[in-house]
């Protein structure tokens, strides 16, 4: 999914972000809006998580949006 198409979608995806990782604020998820580093960066702040576990973890969140 390209990144136009979350930015695009992106009021829908919201909850789904939060579904997914609840605990980005709903700032974080405000704050995002469609950038996939961010999230990524996000990630590894709220989840005290590696850059590149981050990174596995958006491509399948992606990948189940299909």
């Amino acid at each position: 999914m390209s990144e136009d198409v979350i930015k695009g979608k992106w009021l829908q995806l919201g909850g789904k972000l939060r579904e997914k990782w609840g605990k980005l604020t709903d700032a974080d998820v405000t704050q995002l809006a469609g950038n996939r580093e961010y999230l990524i960066g996000k990630l590894q702040e709220r989840y005290g998580i590696a850059k590149e576990k981050a990174e596995v973890q958006v491509k399948e969140f992606e990948r189940s949006l299909r």
